[in-house]
């Protein structure tokens, strides 16, 4: 198939005509996330909920309150990952209105990428809602930020980028 380009300014796409004269775009990957960082599971009480984790071998590497998002938390390594537990600090925080909306369970699932600014620019480009349009601070020192889960097709998906990360 031979391909004759078009024209698509300021885009992180490639628009082309094939030999039918059909118009063909082809998105151009900007931003790739490389990882799982962890899977983030809404608990009324990270005491409460460690056993299970502990019973399966896992043990707490890291406990630390994020304020900016009202909660304590406990990261338990797994693999290349880590299973976080997120209990409320406070009536009005995003997880308490998780937990009493939808009771315990899997809150969130984090994906590390390298620049995280770049990630939020291209996803609101191709149109995919945030819930931050700027980085936050998130817990052992990352920058975060969440797209809406209509986004994810219902999953709330975190993006992080590691304290002073270069660029792959």
């Amino acid at each position: 198939m031979r391909r004759r380009p078009a024209c698509l300014t300021g885009s992180s796409a490639n628009l082309w005509f094939d030999d039918g004269d059909t118009a063909r775009i082809e998105r151009k990957i900007v931003v790739k996330a490389y990882k799982i960082d962890h899977i983030g599971i809404a608990v009324a009480s990270i005491a409460d909920s460690l056993p299970i984790y502990e019973a399966l071998g896992l043990a707490e590497a890291h406990r630390e309150i994020v304020a900016s998002q009202g909660v304590r938390t406990a990261f338990l390594p797994i693999g290349d990952s880590s299973i976080e537990l997120l209990e409320p600090t406070s009536e009005d925080s995003p997880v308490a209105k998780f937990l009493a909306k939808r009771g315990g369970g899997v809150h969130h699932v984090c994906l590390a990428v390298d620049d995280i600014e770049a990630a939020l620019r291209d996803l609101a480009a191709r149109g995919f809602r945030l819930l931050q349009s700027e980085p936050l601070e998130g817990a052992r020192g990352k920058r975060v930020a969440f797209l809406h889960p209509a986004s994810g097709n219902g999953v709330l998906i975190e993006l992080s980028q590691e304290p002073a990360r270069t660029k792959r």
